[in-house]
């Protein structure tokens, strides 16, 4: 059996300027940190004909080509795999669309178990080119670029999105201290609400080709805010990191009118009375996970539990998309 793990990720700055419509017009920068939350994917050679996978639903089939779960399907296809013998197997710490970019560390997991059962060595580089091919390209998702990037590396890290559309990774210049207080500074809650990332994004992706000023101005200013980011973390400069997701979040319910909800509006606003220095809703929009930067975490914690959200407690990974087993 193979067993392949892939992280989850929370963004730090510069989230939506990694979709192709932008990028290629003005390139992209963010920021990014992969968390010790996964996506697991495991690889079983059987004695049957037929293709088992497993996931929210139980799928067999006599081919590749016949699996309804898109990702598994395109994946197979990419590999010129057909499937037979073979049982596959999902499972993941946190739920799919709660903006955590469970999808392309779902992709990440699944082609490097794939190439693993292949015999084959695979380069993060390369493996988070290929799951973007199959996400983007094969399946016309419109999405972005970070989360198989950060899913493949792991880390802080620091990703340009070139016109090219080469994509250039850099860790971020941190001192153990500045790391160390940054993973127990930042606190992250679940707000209730699911969405597909791809449903909030498609707005953006249709106003950013149509080159509408505002969109196209919003992003600009969001690109800048992750190179400020970038600057205030490798400078250890936390809290005024602190105030630039708040600044982030601002801009970031500009872009469409389901970013946020009256809900997320009031979580938001406790969180500020009691301690946090900023926050922003992680991923597209719409729901997840609202996550802060505070140097009270008591106080907040206190405060969003007795509001009725969950807190889920993490450490960053710097180990990036891994073969387990």
């Amino acid at each position: 059996m193979i067993i392949v793990r892939s992280p989850l990720r929370i963004t730090r700055g510069g989230g939506g300027t990694d979709l192709p419509s932008y990028y290629r017009e003005f390139g992209g920068l963010l920021v990014a940190a992969a968390i010790d939350r996964y996506v697991y994917i495991t690889v079983h050679d059987t004695f049957d004909d037929d293709l088992i996978i497993k996931y929210s639903r139980l799928e067999r089939v006599s081919d590749a080509s016949q699996v309804a779960h898109p990702i598994f399907r395109e994946a197979l296809a990419f590999l010129n795999m057909d499937g037979k013998r073979l049982e596959l197997t999902s499972m993941a710490d946190i739920p799919a669309g709660t903006g955590l970019g469970s999808s392309g560390s779902f992709t990440t997991a699944l082609l490097k178990a794939l190439h693993t059962h292949n015999r084959h060595l695979i380069h993060p580089q390369e493996l988070a080119e290929q799951a973007c091919h199959i996400e983007i390209d094969r399946l016309g998702e419109p999405i972005g670029k970070q989360d198989q990037y950060i899913a493949a590396y792991g880390g802080l890290t620091c990703f340009r999105f070139c016109e090219n559309d080469a994509v250039e990774a850099s860790p971020l210049r941190v001192s153990a201290e500045t790391r160390d207080n940054l993973e127990d500074n930042l606190v992250l809650f679940f707000t209730g609400y699911s969405r597909k990332a791809s449903s909030i994004l498609a707005e953006q992706n249709a106003k950013t080709k149509e080159s509408d000023k505002s969109m196209i101005d919003n992003l600009h200013f969001v690109k800048e805010l992750g190179e400020r980011s970038k600057e205030a973390i490798e400078g250890g400069r936390l809290e005024e990191f602190g105030r630039l997701m708040h600044e982030h979040w601002e801009y970031k319910k500009r872009r469409s009118s389901g970013m946020s909800n009256p809900d997320i509006d009031q979580w938001y606003e406790l969180a500020l009375r009691n301690g946090a220095v900023g926050g922003k809703l992680i991923g597209a929009g719409g729901g997840g996970f609202l996550m802060f930067y505070t140097e009270d975490k008591i106080r907040l914690r206190h405060a969003m539990r007795e509001a009725g959200m969950t807190e889920v407690r993490f450490r960053f990974d710097f180990e990036g998309t891994k073969v387990v087993v």
